[in-house]
């Protein structure tokens, strides 16, 4: 097994669809940039409400990363 030294960063996607596509976007954004991803934590979830109903999702992660 090799050793591997890991960064984190902090994201937050939105999604007005659900917290998975909020997550997916975040990361998909990230992907065009940072390199070597390797795996998330949610670490906060919002939404915003309309007329009673969900409306928007927010969704906060910690994504780490290699280093080369």
């Amino acid at each position: 097994m090799s050793h591997h030294t890991y960064k984190l960063i902090e994201l937050t996607g939105s999604s007005p669809e659900g917290m998975q596509q909020a997550i997916e976007n975040a990361i998909a954004k990230a992907s065009e940039t940072v390199h070597n991803m390797r795996w998330f934590e949610v670490t906060e979830t919002r939404g915003h409400l309309e007329q009673g109903k969900v409306a928007h999702w927010q969704v906060s992660l910690k994504v780490g990363f290699t280093l080369d």
